[in-house]
């Protein structure tokens, strides 16, 4: 009577490493991985070789030094006698406010060109073909370049605002635009935690009034769902966002500098000065990279099939009510991929800013702060480092919302 018994297994042998697929995948990644660091070794090595021999080194001690420049725009008090250190947070917060600031606005342009794109309007669906041809297809730097020149050059001095008789009256009393930039008012608070806490505590308080808005939200759903009608939440909600919001600011003593156009002297003070380099980098950019979301969006609306529309629309539902509330949502996970690429063009685009003047981290660290004290190596590396951080930043969240955004299966 014969039993039953497994297969002997077969001995390791040095050679499955290639003819087994089992390792062979393994073996390749290891056989890179050695490559890779033994290169990187390798480089490293040789530079830190070549350094010594020409009587240099690697040192970040220059971050301490005095910078000895001035920058106009900037987040955070800074003058000549700040270290470079300084110098560069304050490029770094100037990239990342534009940066910001033409991420929100490319995709509004982007979003309203791309749904206009597919309009039934002849004359709308063919200006909007024809913004997005025409500023695609022209690099970024020449619409810098053209929107500056036409704020320096269309706009009047600050002197037309000075004085008695002065040429112009500032607009609504509060606003000047001059060929060096917008002044507007600006708050600041006369009491509170004082600096920059008293700001934070604001942003507290609008975060917190966001999670407050979509816990409401999120029960009103859950409400429609068991009984189909959806309790009103829109006064509930504006209670959440300004009552806080009005009663902080309340406390904190808020209060406004208005820009002065009556003193006898070459410029406008007070106020806060929107300056023409970054209303060039900003507008232009945003144009710019808003075709190319247009793009986007009307290859994500054109990937929803047409029967979802025309079922929205058996229901009875307009037309604005079935792209807000069908279509779009659907056509997110279509055009949120693409729109991350977008959003790191914008931020590594804006290193441009050194063409018109505005301080960003590639003008300060890279730039001036690079020439005065020779380390090159050290500001490459640093600028490499928070180009490489921003992005990787930038695709964690929005690849956080589009997994909350995709199709979800029951």
């Amino acid at each position: 009577m014969s039993t039953m018994t497994d297969p002997p297994k077969a001995d390791f042998r040095l050679s499955m490493l290639i003819n087994d697929t089992r390792y062979r995948s393994l073996t390749f990644q290891v056989i890179a991985a050695i490559v890779i660091a033994l290169s990187i070794w390798y480089l490293g090595n040789n530079l830190i070789q070549n350094l010594r021999a020409a009587g240099l080194n690697i040192s970040y001690s220059f971050l301490g030094d005095p910078s000895g420049y001035d920058i106009n725009q900037r987040l955070i008090e800074y003058d000549s006698q700040a270290s470079h250190g300084r110098a560069a947070v304050v490029g770094i917060l100037n990239t990342l406010l534009v940066a910001f600031l033409a991420c929100i606005t490319a995709t509004l342009f982007g979003v309203i060109a791309g749904v206009l794109r597919l309009s039934n309007n002849w004359l709308i669906s063919k200006l909007m073909a024809f913004y997005v041809e025409i500023f695609r297809n022209i690099p970024v730097l020449i619409w810098i370049l053209i929107i500056f020149f036409i704020i320096t050059a269309s706009m009047p001095a600050p002197r037309a605002y000075l004085g008695e008789d002065a040429e112009r009256g500032m607009t609504l009393g509060l606003f000047a635009f001059t060929n060096r930039g917008i002044y507007v008012p600006f708050p600041y608070f006369t009491g509170g935690f004082g600096g920059i806490a008293n700001w934070l505590l604001v942003i507290g308080v609008l975060v917190a009034s966001y999670f407050s808005t979509r816990v409401v939200n999120k029960n009103a759903q859950i409400k429609q769902e068991k009984t189909g009608i959806r309790p009103n939440t829109l006064l509930l909600n504006a209670a959440i966002w300004l009552v806080p919001l009005i009663v902080v600011l309340f406390l904190l003593g808020l209060s406004w500098d208005l820009p002065d156009p009556l003193a006898n002297r070459f410029n406008l003070r007070g106020g806060l000065q929107i300056g023409a380099p970054l209303i060039a980098l900003w507008f232009a950019l945003s144009i710019y990279t808003g075709a190319f979301i247009a793009e986007n969006v009307r290859a994500g609306i054109q990937a929803i099939s047409k029967g979802q529309t025309e079922a929205a629309a058996a229901l009875g539902l307009r037309q604005g009510r079935i792209m807000n509330l069908v279509i779009l949502p659907q056509a997110l996970r279509v055009i949120i991929p693409p729109l991350i690429s977008q959003y790191l063009n914008i931020t590594k685009n804006s290193s441009l800013a050194i063409a018109v003047g505005y301080a960003d981290i590639t003008a300060t660290l890279g730039g001036i702060t690079l020439n005065q004290t020779g380390r090159a190596i050290e500001c490459v590396l640093l600028l490499m480092l928070f180009y490489l951080t921003a992005s990787l930043l930038i695709s964690m969240v929005m690849n956080i919302y589009n997994a909350s955004v995709k199709l979800k299966e029951r």
